[in-house]
């Protein structure tokens, strides 16, 4: 029966479609496997200090001539943790996140939020770590996935920035409200230990920012994800003995203010208050395919 549960657990966990699960077991499973080879070491099982030598690898380093002996490193930096809080605590943020997120946009969207905020964030810190303004580094490398959460959350908070998360001693607290306190918490942090990285965490936060404002004004960024099809489908006008054709839109998410109000009268009255028009506006910002356009 135990085996069955856990069977319909893996099947319903990444069968789902979302990328989360699959980001998070490699979150996880990096870590585990990073400390296994510190335990083997510490009792002498191997001889090679495996951990620290991990750790290097697939940090980013501020050496340019370090990073191009591991270009890998652009992308294993952002799954990489040495710190049981902070793993867990990123693994559970970016798990609520995610829930929220796939309830207004697509897996396409996210990947492309996630992906190219690492990738921009590690650049800038390539960069600014050679300044001399930045020498001497207490932390020489970058090794998190909390810049690319950030991206995210940016994203959603600007497209959505009233909905509400209930919070245990706070009540109810405005998305927007918990981006903020959690973005000057992290920038400082990073400030106190990494300069570099301050600097790549504020990008990132502008770049998932940019991403949603550009959405609302109907510029999809990772379209560039989306495999172009042979023949586009029209949508035919009859007038008449006559037709003419028109394209589909580009983009049919609902304009800000009637997401707001819609989040605002379900925090008020519960989602049956919604009347059938309001429900179907809801429907489609949370439906991939008309989000896809």
């Amino acid at each position: 029966m135990r085996e069955n549960s856990f069977k319909n657990f893996i099947r319903t966990t990444f069968g789902s479609g979302s990328p989360i699960p699959f980001i998070i077991s490699g979150n996880v499973a990096l870590f585990i496997l990073i400390y296994l080879f510190d335990i083997l070491f510490e009792l002498k099982i191997i001889p090679i200090p495996l951990f620290q030598w991990t750790v290097d690898q697939l940090s980013l380093p501020t050496n340019f001539q370090a990073f191009i002996q591991q270009p890998w490193s652009l992308l294993t930096y952002n799954f990489l943790y040495t710190g049981l809080f902070n793993v867990a605590f990123d693994c559970l943020w970016l798990y609520w996140l995610g829930n929220i997120f796939f309830n207004f946009l697509n897996k396409r969207q996210f990947l492309f939020i996630y992906i190219f905020s690492g990738l921009l964030a590690g650049l800038i810190f390539l960069i600014f770590s050679h300044l001399a303004l930045f020498s001497n580094l207490p932390n020489p490398y970058l090794n998190t996935g909390s810049i690319t959460i950030a991206a995210i959350l940016a994203s959603i908070a600007t497209l959505v920035p009233k909905y509400e998360l209930r919070l245990l001693l706070f009540g109810n607290v405005k998305l927007k409200t918990i981006a903020i306190v959690y973005f000057a918490i992290q920038f400082l942090f990073f400030i106190l230990t990494n300069k570099p990285a301050a600097i790549s965490y504020f990008c990132a936060v502008i770049f998932g920012m940019g991403y949603t404002y550009a959405l609302q004004s109907g510029m999809d960024w990772s379209k560039i994800f989306k495999k172009k099809d042979k023949k586009r489908s029209k949508l035919k006008v009859v007038v008449g003995h006559g037709e003419r054709s028109m394209p589909q839109h580009r983009y049919d998410l609902p304009n800000q203010d009637q997401i707001d109000q819609i989040l605002d009268k379900i925090s008020l009255s519960g989602y049956d208050s919604l009347s059938t028009h309001e429900k179907e506006i809801l429907f489609k910002a949370s439906n991939n395919n008309k989000i896809d356009g």
